[in-house]
């Protein structure tokens, strides 16, 4: 198994497409890239803490390439839109891979030069090395799975599993 973080705006919409991926085994909501230890949902949602709200993927690569989950991460979000994702603003919503492997590195760099090709606008998916991981709180485990009614689940989240169903409907559990 290996390990994937990434940041693509609320952590919600990224839990719910790839949980449903063959080969992900694990999806879990949590916060990185800031120098708070251990920050709470309140303290990232200010924007002040440095945080991005990321996923942590386990995969077997066996099943699913690193390569292919960043092509389906680069299909489900806007990576040209700084700290921005739709409604949501600040640099927690930022667009950010968190290699954790030079290998990881490398494939990431080839895949932002092939998406740039892709987006009319410049990609600004930020590239990071690894960095400490906290997990978000228990209610945000889960969330649309629990929440789906939610407007915001309904509106945001919905859609985007709605495109994964619709171009990877292969590749799903």
């Amino acid at each position: 198994m290996e390990t994937a973080v990434l940041g693509g705006g609320c952590f919600w919409c990224l839990e719910a497409v790839f949980e449903r991926l063959r080969g992900v085994a694990e999806v879990e909501s949590g916060y990185t890239g800031g120098p708070l230890p251990d920050p709470s949902y309140e303290q990232v949602c200010t924007g002040e803490t440095g945080h991005a709200e990321v996923v942590r993927l386990r995969f077997d690569p066996a099943v699913i390439s690193y390569r292919d989950l960043l092509e389906i991460f680069f299909t489900l979000h806007d990576p040209t839109t700084l700290n921005r994702q739709g409604n949501d603003v600040g640099t927690q919503y930022r667009s950010v891979i968190y290699y954790q492997t030079p290998e990881q590195e490398a494939t990431a760099r080839e895949v932002i030069a092939q998406m740039a090709g892709v987006w009319d606008a410049p990609i600004v998916t930020e590239l990071a090395a690894p960095q400490p991981y906290f997990r978000a709180e228990d209610y945000h485990q889960h969330y649309f799975e629990q929440h789906p009614l939610q407007s915001y689940c309904a509106f945001v989240v919905a859609p985007k599993v709605a495109k994964l169903r619709s171009l990877y409907a292969a590749r799903l559990k």
